[in-house]
């Protein structure tokens, strides 16, 4: 019996796969869990359509993100903070100060989104990594500079 899943099933498929199984599992476990439909023709073409706006979804998303990407590749930033006089900084650069940073010049990205691979403890340049989509990530420099005692 042929079954389009809804949810991933261990051992059987993943969702909108269309997997054939004993007439039993289908009637007693998979349809009346909500895991599974009848795979009729109109269940099929239903999922054909569901399967392309689903494409046609993710395609907007990452030229979305792209275009992001091209925009934050040209952006450096400056961040002010503390310095001892061993030329050590008091406390961290974050991604939320990044962030916030972003924001200031007109970017919404998520703190989360915002990776620092190095331990940030002297002045200097340094790369974050901005991971705007699963495929699509940039670099984005910045400076790490003494903040002025005004």
């Amino acid at each position: 019996m042929e079954v389009i899943l809804l949810a991933d099933v261990f051992n059987l498929g993943y969702k909108d796969d269309i997997v054939n199984v004993k007439p039993g599992y289908a009637n007693n476990y998979l349809i009346p869990k909500g895991l599974a439909i009848l795979a009729t023709e109109a269940n099929k073409k239903i999922l054909e359509e569901n399967k392309k706006q689903a494409l046609f979804k993710q395609n907007k998303i990452r030229a979305a993100a792209e275009y992001l990407a091209e925009k934050l590749r040209g952006v450096e930033l400056t961040i002010p903070m503390l310095v001892s006089k061993e030329g050590k900084i008091y406390g961290s650069v974050t991604p939320l100060q990044i962030s916030n940073l972003l924001k200031e010049q007109g970017f919404d990205i998520d703190r989360k989104k915002i990776e620092i691979k190095e331990d940030i403890k002297i002045l200097g340049e340094y790369v974050a990594i901005i991971h705007l989509h699963k495929e699509v990530q940039v670099e984005l420099k910045f400076k790490v500079v003494e903040k002025s005692n005004d």
